[in-house]
């Protein structure tokens, strides 16, 4: 079936690429059929084009306005009946490698010496705690975070959280030259093989048999969201509004500041929900979807999803949302690997809608100038939620900007005695070889540039407000 649109010489290569995945021993027969698909798929040229004439700006209906949601009940008992429907699973796949750690990115510490994933459990717990209820956690995992993570969620034995593990697909990074799959090449490594994007959450809830049990259980919902969103907590108001309206899905939503013009949006297509992502517009289009004014929300990849849904969309073998090419190197070697982001399924799923939600709910943190913030006194810790401390006036959080000195988690923490207090900062710029005192205050506009192969320390509880200094002088 994959091959009906493919002409004479993308077939070939379909077959072809069939006989090499055959052999390939460390994948299951699901993945290499996925995979297949998805190549098969990638050379039809299916790629979605988007009118741009077509494009409607959604509706309140369809893009529902968070603080006009329904209020949740005093009544614990109802909340209860709630919270037991739901799943809470966290996309675990990626490394902290870009911040410069090893393993699995949800094991880095945030806060008080907690991780990502102590956070997580501690949210859960609470909830269960309070409610009776008994909301599981799922971990998505790829091959890159299995072993680890297996060995690190031990330690949450005692825990009243049931946490189940799954992995995403394992795909063969493609050789761009002969279209053969890397590791019939000889290449044995890790890094021969790829997880396809987070889309692929779907097919593996179903072939690793998680849907099927939850299924079982009387569970209706998962709330999916990337375990470094400290955002991303379960949240009563959105889970009612959801089974009171039968939506199969939600996708949250948020309103674009100057940072996220590269997000994904929400649009009315052809009368469906669809979301928009840049790589889908053509290039002269590209100013106007980053324009705030056309576009004013972005995808904050917070995802309420109805499990009967997902099993009646995967079986139907439905969900065929847009490739995303991605072409790497590896030894020199040119490869490319094909990927799906889950966000792109809102289509093919009944009455889906967006909610526009407050920003709090999407505080990812992708690098060390992120930890700055949620370490600093502009956030709270109270039973595993960071909360923004309401000291604060601006609804905008400051603009951080590290120099690469401060790029690996490792550096950041010896270079700062103690995390500055930025209640009043606007923006901060750090470059060159800079050392932060303990007790520092930073307020409005601070630049702070170290003279090459000059060391520049920042005394102890010296307080800098709308200075630039480029030496000691200025201090």
């Amino acid at each position: 079936m994959a091959t009906a649109t493919l002409n004479a010489t993308d077939a070939e290569k379909i077959n072809k690429l069939k006989s090499d995945v055959a052999s390939l021993s460390q994948i299951s027969e699901n993945e290499k059929s996925g995979f297949i698909n998805l190549v098969a798929r990638y050379l039809s040229g299916e790629a979605q084009h988007v009118e741009w004439s077509k494009i409607q700006t959604p509706t309140d209906k369809v893009v529902v306005p968070y603080d006009t949601l329904a209020p949740v009940s005093e009544d614990a008992a109802e909340t209860k009946s709630l919270l037991d429907k739901l799943v809470v699973l966290k996309l675990n796949g990626g490394l902290g490698t870009t911040m410069g750690c090893t393993g699995p990115k949800s094991v880095i510490e945030v806060r008080n010496g907690l991780t990502f994933l102590d956070l997580i459990v501690i949210q859960i717990e609470s909830l269960n705690k309070k409610y009776g209820c008994s909301v599981p956690l799922l971990l998505m995992n790829s091959f890159n975070t299995h072993d680890d993570t297996s060995k690190i969620i031990e330690k949450y034995a005692n825990s009243n959280i049931e946490i189940h593990t799954f992995n995403q697909s394992q795909y063969p990074r493609l050789v761009v030259e002969d279209f053969k799959p890397l590791p019939s090449k000889g290449n044995t490594g890790k890094d021969a093989w790829y997880p396809p994007g987070h889309g692929d959450v779907f097919p593996s809830l179903k072939n690793s048999g998680k849907l099927d049990a939850l299924l079982s259980k009387g569970k209706e919902y998962v709330f999916v969201a990337n375990s470094d969103n400290l955002g991303a907590i379960v949240d009563l108001k959105i889970l009612k509004h959801l089974i009171n309206n039968k939506n199969e899905y939600c996708m949250e939503v948020t309103p674009k500041t100057l940072a996220d013009v590269k997000g994904g949006t929400l649009i009315s297509y052809e009368g469906k929900v669809q979301l928009l992502e840049i790589a889908q517009v053509a290039d002269e289009h590209v100013n106007e979807f980053k324009s705030i004014e056309k576009f004013k929300i972005f995808n904050t990849n917070n995802l309420w999803i109805n499990l009967q849904a997902i099993n009646r969309l995967v079986q139907a073998d439905s969900l065929k949302m847009e490739i995303i090419p991605n072409p790497k190197e590896v030894d020199g070697i040119k490869v490319l690997q094909l990927e799906t982001a889950a966000g792109a399924a809102i289509r093919f799923f009944d009455h889906a809608i967006g909610i526009n939600v407050p920003r709090s709910r999407f505080l990812p943190v992708k690098a060390t100038s992120d930890l700055l913030l949620v370490q600093s006194d502009l956030y709270t810790l109270n039973d595993g939620f960071v909360t923004r401390n309401p000291a604060r006036a601006n609804p905008a959080n400051p603009s951080i900007d590290l120099g690469p000195e401060f790029k690996k988690v490792s550096n950041f923490l010896s270079r700062f005695k103690s995390i500055p207090s930025i209640i009043e900062l606007d923006s901060l710029k750090v470059a060159g070889d800079v050392w932060f005192g303990a007790g520092v205050t930073l307020k409005g506009k601070v630049a702070i540039t170290a003279k090459s192969g000059a060391k520049l320390e920042i005394p102890d509880g010296k307080v800098i407000e709308n200075k630039e200094i480029n030496g000691p002088e200025d201090i």
